[in-house]
């Protein structure tokens, strides 16, 4: 490395941020970049430790020591080189990726971890602005034709890997813009959308064609795609949101988070919005769910400048320390955390259980009927069941209730439903990692679609090796890199 003690001589050091009060008054991303000598102490606090447990950390295989190296010696051209080698979308990952790399990392053992996930995104920028970034496929074409089926960034990743060697791909969209969960679902003060509307620019210069407002089952019939086209990817992601079937669940004012946060993006784009409208504008909000969806909720209705806003988990409030039952280097999932929309204002409430959603004479929402709960776990932190406290039972003042439970699975009627693909025990498409081929011959399977709601990482990371797989059944072999193929640049 570069500076084979940096990680005894600085500090962690975050980006500067706007200040909460400030940054609600828009919709754009705040976090700053690190000035040049920031970014040089933090590059080189990188070890030489004798594994890079991070390789492992990030489920793109990344090659992190390398590019920390590159950076700390200021060679963006290298920097940028070992970072396109794994991954497809830095400038996504380097803002909304929860860093599982950086569990992993040595240094986390005893102090601080590499800020990885930042020092990823400038490498992408400083790219850009260098003009590094360029279009990649080969003049030459193969001749075969890949529709893909989603434009999230599964889809997206797995068209860029086939575009690059050599195939004619067109890309299925339902909705009016291409993106998916990074356009609809991301708010764009976590992914400003001309970030992601560049790297579509580069796509198509690199010959991938859009179809949107083409919902493949409905739109067009799914035979069609196994017709015309020599091979198929299913990236449609987990589409069937977690519902609350509890008492009151009809009434107006409840709503699923993804609804109310593609609707917010929408406006935010001056695109059309479907009624009825959802804005959180002088109402008490309760947010339903402690994950990232529900933190996007959040940060969205303090945006809309909402009256108050609660937001409530159903499990205990997890430590702030790594629990045992996740021990580094592995992901923890359940560890406490705050995030920036929290910063900006919201009344967190753990081990509550909504019972019932409270109407008014007009049929809208006007309360939630919850109870706080006790649970039972194991020594593994699975949770096996909850009592409710005795007496603990109240209501909350609520006018807009947002669902923020996760995803079941995709949605089988249409297109799933026409190609008679199977399905796991869970209800997504049934693909093994060594093929990701489905039960129908020629139609393979990346992202959520396939592992059930997961992270971006994941998602790009599926679709970069359901390329390469659909690369071997088109041409019998592939130049395509794998993630086993990590430690070229070492």
């Amino acid at each position: 490395m570069g500076n084979s003690i940096g990680f005894k001589e600085f500090e962690r050091e975050a980006p500067a941020k706007a200040h909460p009060q400030e940054r609600i008054g828009h919709n754009r991303e705040f976090v700053g970049r690190y000035d040049e000598g920031q970014l040089h102490r933090q590059s080189g606090r990188c070890m030489e430790c004798g594994i890079p447990f991070c390789h492992a950390g990030c489920p793109l295989g990344n090659i992190i020591p390398e590019f920390n190296d590159a950076v700390y010696r200021q060679d963006w051209a290298q920097a940028y080189q070992i970072l396109s080698s794994t991954n497809n979308f830095p400038e996504f990952t380097g803002r909304i990726c929860p860093a599982p790399c950086e569990s992993a990392c040595v240094l986390g053992l005893h102090a601080a971890p590499v800020a990885i996930e930042e020092i990823e995104k400038h490498i992408i920028e400083i790219a850009f602005e260098k003009g590094y970034v360029q279009p990649t496929a080969p003049l030459l074409k193969t001749g075969k034709t890949v529709a893909v089926v989603g434009s999230g960034p599964a889809g997206l990743a797995a068209a860029a890997q086939l575009v690059r060697a050599g195939h004619t791909v067109t890309v299925f969209e339902r909705d009016d813009q291409p993106g998916g969960l990074l356009r609809y679902g991301i708010p764009d003060f976590k992914l400003d959308k001309w970030v992601l509307d560049r790297r579509l620019r580069l796509l198509q210069e690199d010959g991938v064609v859009f179809r949107c407002h083409t919902e493949v089952g409905r739109d067009i019939a799914a035979e069609e795609l196994t017709r015309t086209f020599d091979a198929v990817v299913l990236a449609g992601g987990a589409l069937v949101p977690r519902d609350l079937p509890i008492p009151g669940r009809e009434l107006a004012g409840v709503h699923f988070a993804m609804d109310y946060l593609t609707q917010h993006n929408r406006r935010v784009s001056s695109l059309p919005i479907e009624t009825p409208e959802l804005l959180a504008t002088g109402r008490e909000v309760v947010v339903i769910g402690s994950g990232d969806t529900g933190s996007d909720c959040v940060g969205t209705a303090n945006r809309q400048q909402a009256r108050t806003i609660t937001q409530l988990a159903l499990m205990h409030q997890p430590s702030p320390e790594r629990p045992g039952f996740e021990p580094w280097p592995h992901y923890p999932a359940t560890l406490f955390r705050t995030s920036t929309s929290h910063e900006e204002g919201c009344h967190r409430y753990w081990g509550v259980n909504t019972k019932a959603f409270l109407g008014d004479e007009h049929g809208h929402l006007r309360a939630l009927l919850v109870t706080d709960v006790t649970w039972e776990t194991d020594v593994l932190g699975r949770r096996l069941g909850f009592q409710e406290i005795e007496g603990s039972e109240r209501e909350i003042p609520c006018q807009l209730a947002l669902l923020a439970l996760g995803f079941t699975s995709p949605r089988y009627e249409g297109l799933l439903q026409q190609l008679g693909v199977a399905l796991d025990e869970r209800g997504n498409v049934q693909a093994a990692t060594t093929d990701y081929l489905t039960s129908r011959p020629g139609v393979f399977v990346a992202g959520d679609m396939r592992r059930g709601q997961s992270l971006v990482v994941w998602a790009i990371a599926e679709g970069r090796e359901a390329a390469r797989q659909v690369d071997v059944f088109l041409m019998g072999k592939t130049a395509l890199p794998s993630k086993d193929a990590v430690g070229m640049f070492g």
